[in-house]
């Protein structure tokens, strides 16, 4: 394995450079390096090692020979061992000596010989006393079983595992909490409701007052239908009333804001975007920049938040006769491939993800027709997808089986076009919330069983309607909105991971003392006004004032107080439109006679002038022409020009 252009002596073809050399500084600058024959350095390797190995055991055979030699010349270990008899399962003393030394050639063990395995293992257990009696057992070992006993039963018996011993209550708001989203990690809460806001809530961040760190308005005057963080965390969906979806960061700023279709193009697929209210949307769990949306104008689109110019595929479902039908919920399965819509003539259907035309899987009469589908689910294996249908049903059905449903329960009211349902992180339970008029009970967060669809456990939550439910797989939490402004997080002491245990252990930060002075001052009330401190007064008592000052305040001038009487606007308007009207288009005065409305100011214009006279007082040429008077036999009638003379 020698390179090319080099030498089995390790001399380059060629010989170095002597003016590269000199150019570089050092001498040999130029020459190859030496190349080596690894075949045969690994072959003289192994030939050393054999050589070696044969050596040390030629080494070790001569030691033992001599020294059975030593043994066999000692006059008394021959009599003893020919006396002694040889034990069963045991060879002569020859042979073990030998056996011994060849065992004891690389370490020799010092001292007495160690105890047989069986005393080793007596040793350990060793009783003293009588004998115990038959069944007795200790109380280690009983509490040992008793642990394994619990672990199995909680592994039998799901119901252990729900997390519901503490609760803590994050107040939204006084309107219905019609979405709620937790990020993958399990550090972030977001709340959306029906009063338009979108509130944070930081679990290491919070203390005990459980107050958000932020609350926005991404849709302004839009309710809020569905939030979800993305599979990574970074970035979250939010789906309002609207017909644009909405993406924004962690901290709630806006990274991009789907497109509005043409609400004018007959077919759906030829538009860019929604052309009308969004019901429902969710991230893809796999692919980290795509996420869903459906909406009223009969379409379920799927989008891509590095490109808000245009939808990325549309799926359209169809009903028995081919209309459009508009769907109210929509999901991806656990592994992405497949697209799940619920629409509003009580069908499922479920496309490939790659193949937009025809549906895989559908089943036309899964809910009653006019009702809204409000939640769809896949459970964590991918098999079962859960239902939650506006009929007051919750239903499973297989998807090697999807025209008949594997469980249904009905009588759970449902009044909200969001309420949800969810499996437990173990896949052995499902989960919804009931709805109740006010004043009529509490709404409750219920319990099913996945194979049996047996209720096993309720929790009564309020005095209102339960919509949202959340159960994160690694908090081990269980988040519930309702519909009176509530966000309740379940979780348990001892089951449950960082999330609401994280507040709770937090006091309350203490309020800022307004009235505290902030350093102590030196009253001196006898000294003269120059060496006399200000006294600092407290800052409660500055604010209030402040507070009445309008300058200080930015106070904004008041509207005016009404429409006023008799023709009169009120008193308070301070707008130049107020003073107009009061100043001006108010004004009586009589000008029916326009005349007498001109010459009215004419006497007080010659005697006291200020507009137009003053302005020719120093540039008033002198009077050349002089007025004289008529002889008498003129008549009075000549005209003003003729009567005057040179």
């Amino acid at each position: 394995m020698e390179q090319p252009g080099v030498e089995s002596d390790g001399d380059p073809v060629g010989g170095p450079d002597p003016q590269l050399a000199a150019t570089m500084g050092f001498s040999g600058f130029g020459k190859k390096a030496r190349t080596f024959d690894f075949n045969a350095m690994f072959e003289q390797t192994r030939r050393t090692a054999v050589e070696r190995s044969r050596k040390i055991l030629e080494e070790r055979e001569k030691a033992a020979a001599e020294k059975e030699k030593e043994l066999d010349n000692q006059p008394g270990v021959g009599n003893l061992s020919a006396a002694a008899p040889c034990p069963v399962g045991r060879t002569s003393s020859r042979d073990s000596s030998s056996s011994e030394s060849e065992d004891s050639s690389d370490e020799e063990l010092i001292g007495p010989p160690p105890p047989a395995q069986g005393a080793l293992e007596d040793s350990d257990d060793e009783l003293i006393g009588p004998p115990l009696p038959p069944g007795y057992k200790d109380s280690d070992d009983e509490d040992e079983e008793d642990d394994n006993d619990n672990i199995q039963e909680e592994d039998e018996d799901p119901v252990r595992k729900i997390p519901d011993s503490h609760e803590i209550t994050l107040n939204h708001g006084t309107k219905t909490v019609s979405a709620l989203g937790l990020d993958p990690s399990g550090a972030r809460l977001i709340t959306g409701g029906y009063d338009y806001d979108v509130r944070f809530w930081d679990f290491a961040g919070m203390d005990a007052s459980l107050q958000a760190f932020r609350s926005l308005q991404p849709c302004e005057c839009h309710q809020i239908k569905s939030l979800q963080y993305s599979s990574t965390g970074d970035v979250i969906l939010v789906v309002a009333g609207n017909a644009q979806a909405k993406v924004l960061d962690r901290d709630g700023f806006p990274v991009m804001e789907c497109v509005k279709g043409d609400q004018y193009i007959v077919d759906m697929a030829n538009t860019k975007g929604h052309t009308a209210m969004l019901n429902s949307g969710c991230w893809h769990p796999k692919i980290k920049e795509e996420f869903l949306t459906c909406s009223n104008d009969g379409t379920v689109r799927t989008w891509d938040v590095t490109n808000d110019k245009k939808h990325k595929g549309v799926f359209k479902p169809r009903s028995a006769q081919g209309k459009r039908v508009i769907p109210t919920s929509c999901t991806y399965s656990r592994d992405g491939k497949l697209i799940a819509a619920g629409s509003q003539d009580g069908s499922i259907q479920i496309w490939d993800r790659n193949m937009n035309v025809h549906t895989k899987f559908h089943c036309r009469q899964a809910h009653a027709p006019g009702s809204d589908t409000s939640c769809l689910t896949f459970s964590y294996d991918g098999t079962i997808l859960a239902s939650r249908g506006g009929d007051d049903t919750l239903k499973t059905w297989d998807m090697r089986k999807f025209k008949t449903p594997l469980n249904s329960v009905v009588g759970l009211p449902s009044f909200f076009p969001m309420t949800d349902c969810c499996f437990s992180p173990d896949d052995k339970l499902l989960v919804t919330g009931t709805s109740v008029k006010k004043g009529h009970g509490n709404g409750k967060l219920l319990f099913f069983e996945r194979e049996t669809f047996k209720k096993v456990y309720e929790i009564d939550v309020t005095d209102a309607s339960v919509v949202r439910c959340l159960w994160h797989p690694k908090l081990n939490q269980i988040m519930v909105g309702t519909g009176n402004g509530l966000a309740k997080v379940y979780y348990d002491p001892f089951k449950s991971q960082r999330g609401a245990k994280l507040c709770v252990v937090k006091t309350k930060r203490k309020e800022r003392q307004a009235e505290t002075l902030t350093q102590d001052y030196i009253i001196t009330p006898h000294a003269l006004p120059m060496f006399r401190e200000p006294r600092q007064r407290s800052t409660r008592k500055q604010l209030e004032k402040d507070r009445l000052d309008p300058m200080k305040s930015h106070k904004p001038e008041p509207p005016v107080a009404g429409p006023g009487r008799g023709g009169r606007v009120g008193t308070h308007g301070g707008t130049l439109s107020s003073y107009i009207v009061k100043n001006i288009a108010l004004d009586k005065t009589d000008d029916s006679n326009p005349r007498e409305a001109i010459l009215r100011h004419a006497k007080e214009a010659e005697e006291n002038p200020y507009w137009v006279a003053p302005a020719y007082s120093k540039t008033q040429p002198k009077t050349v022409f002089a007025e004289v008077e008529s002889d008498e036999d003129e008549p009075d009638d000549k005209p003003e020009w003729k009567k005057r003379k040179i």
